[in-house]
């Protein structure tokens, strides 16, 4: 969370009205790029070897003060569980991608660009903003940190893999309408690194520099406040980059987006809660629980969209089911924080914010 106090967790002021801020940062993106003249072909223009500059900074400063909260001296407990891990990497990379095909197909048989679209988006598993999520569930934020690694390097392995299987084998198998998808993986890597790699570093570093220097007391008490509330506003920032560089896109097809919404509202849904019961049922305990369903729901829009626009073109209906993919997942999932916090006290039996911080660890 952004703020915490000595003894129990507390929502800030900020955390609170989250819902709020993002439904105007939201609103705020469209009409600037619906609005201001030349903002979205500008905005475009910013990158460097497919990575849009703007949205790498709002992602990085989102992504730090989490991971820079971070006990790295846990990892190691989180990668001996070999029942989250593995049901981790099934609802990833078979329930997900075969989940996304499904809908895909079942919602949009007539639309076969927004189709591919929306199966690119179920291949690229989320790698950055569920960091915010699952902290804002009070999920385990050591679990999300390697689950999360997990997912990147299963990113670069996998991504063209499927996408070959899912968008050219199995409709053909199936007698379906197939594209192919022709995307660098070189391209992946550079994304994972970039938005992960840099503010696991950063953050890695800055406990270690810090409770070396200072002592684990300063740094928990002092530093991490200071810094947290900076992840949400590189969330804010984000979104309305990334809604001010498709505003016209979306207002312009509004049935259209509706279309690609439904799949993507089922989707999210079936996702968190598959991930949500899956740990309940294995006695992983809430933290975990919460973590696992978060991961298992999210996606990486920035490479699905970057993927999209890379091989389909900035104008195709494929970028715009990428674009329609954090226009739905944003506040769903802020959503289903909510659902996930009332979750903990009606399934898991625990009042997170009456539950003292050395009580609340033995939950994660």
């Amino acid at each position: 969370m952004t703020s915490a106090a000595p003894a129990t967790r507390r929502l800030s002021t900020l955390d609170r009205w989250l819902p709020l801020w993002i439904g105007l940062a939201m609103v705020g993106g469209i009409l600037l790029g619906r609005f201001v003249p030349g903002l979205s072909e500008a905005l475009s223009h910013l990158e460097v070897g497919g990575i849009s500059i703007p949205i790498a900074i709002g992602l990085l400063v989102m992504m730090y003060p989490v991971l820079a909260k971070v006990r790295y001296d846990k990892v190691a407990a989180v990668t001996g569980d070999k029942r989250l891990l593995i049901s981790s990497l099934a609802l990833n990379w078979i329930a997900g991608p075969a989940l996304m095909f499904a809908l895909a197909w079942l919602f949009l048989p007539d639309l076969p660009e927004y189709r591919t679209g929306l199966i690119i988006v179920g291949l690229a598993r989320c790698i950055a903003m569920v960091v915010i999520w699952n902290d804002l569930a009070c999920g385990d934020r050591e679990a999300a940190a390697v689950l999360v690694a997990i997912n990147s390097v299963f990113q670069v392995i996998a991504f063209s893999l499927l996408g070959w299987f899912y968008l050219t084998v199995l409709p053909g198998w199936l007698g379906l309408d197939s594209q192919g998808l022709d995307v660098s993986i070189w391209q992946i890597a550079l994304n994972v690194l970039v938005f992960l790699g840099v503010p696991l570093i950063a953050g890695f570093a800055s406990r270690l520099i810090g409770e070396r220097r200072k002592g684990r007391a300063w740094y928990e008490g002092s530093f991490l406040p200071k810094i947290g509330p900076w992840a949400l506003y590189g969330l804010l920032f984000t979104i309305v980059l990334l809604f001010a560089l498709q505003g016209e896109q979306v207002t312009s097809r509004p049935l259209d987006v509706v279309r690609i919404a439904v799949p993507l509202l089922v989707y999210f849904a079936v996702m968190w809660f598959a991930g949500l019961l899956t740990g309940k049922t294995l006695g992983l305990g809430y933290a975990r629980s919460s973590t696992l369903a978060f991961t298992a729901a999210g996606n990486n829009f920035e490479l699905a969209i970057a993927v999209a626009i890379g091989t389909f073109g900035a104008t195709s209906g494929q970028a715009l089911a990428g674009v329609v993919g954090p226009l739905i997942e944003v506040p769903v999932l802020v959503g289903l924080v909510y659902v996930s916090l009332w979750a903990a006290r009606a399934w898991f039996h625990i009042d997170l914010y009456a539950t003292p911080e050395p009580a609340l660890e033995k939950t994660r």
